[in-house]
């Protein structure tokens, strides 16, 4: 084998090997993600068991999203997440003590949402905080009794979620560096 052939074969065993411990660390840190979000946090406060599995959907989804192949990405994915759902929970939360859901109000805040966070220069947090008032709202009208609990309660899946992509991301880079050893 060449020296080129050896190095080519080497990086693509290193790109596997780095694809498989990056695709298992995911699915174990989702895995941890919905088993806390609906077997601990439903026992803190539950309004339903669709809630719950609710709440560990919209966990999961914010731990895949901060999880990304390198540290910094993450990083910056968890600082976007937080923002937009930290937005997001404010907005909702301020509409839904004072209305019921309307689909007038799910655009409104949106666009509201929308120029808030052009205005901050963060155009990358709009998608995100748009979803999660859309979600927020959505679910609101399903469970209009307890409406105004829904923001707080994504808030809170959102955290967790965020928390254990940050600290499966945290926890490759420490691998990483202790691999190249």
């Amino acid at each position: 084998m060449t020296t080129a052939l050896q190095h080519a074969s080497k990086t693509g065993e290193h790109r596997s090997r780095a694809a498989l411990v990056h695709s298992v660390a995911l699915a174990v840190a989702c895995l941890v993600t919905y088993e806390f979000t609906t077997h601990v946090l439903s026992r803190v406060h539950s309004i339903s068991v669709p809630d719950d599995l609710l709440g560990g959907m919209w966990a999961v989804i914010a731990t895949v999203f901060v999880y990304r192949t390198s540290y910094q990405e993450s990083a910056s994915a968890a600082w976007s997440r937080s923002v937009a759902t930290v937005l997001s929970f404010v907005l909702c939360l301020a509409y839904l003590l004072i209305a019921p859901f309307h689909p007038w109000a799910l655009a409104v805040l949106i666009g509201v949402s929308t120029l808030i966070l052009l205005l901050l220069d963060r155009p990358d947090e709009v998608v995100t905080a748009g979803v999660t008032i859309a979600v927020i709202l959505v679910v609101a009208a399903l469970s209009p009794q307890e409406a105004w609990e829904q923001p707080i309660l994504r808030l809170f899946d959102t955290a967790v979620g965020v928390a254990i992509g940050f600290a499966a991301a945290w926890a490759a880079k420490v691998g990483e560096s202790v691999g190249r050893r």
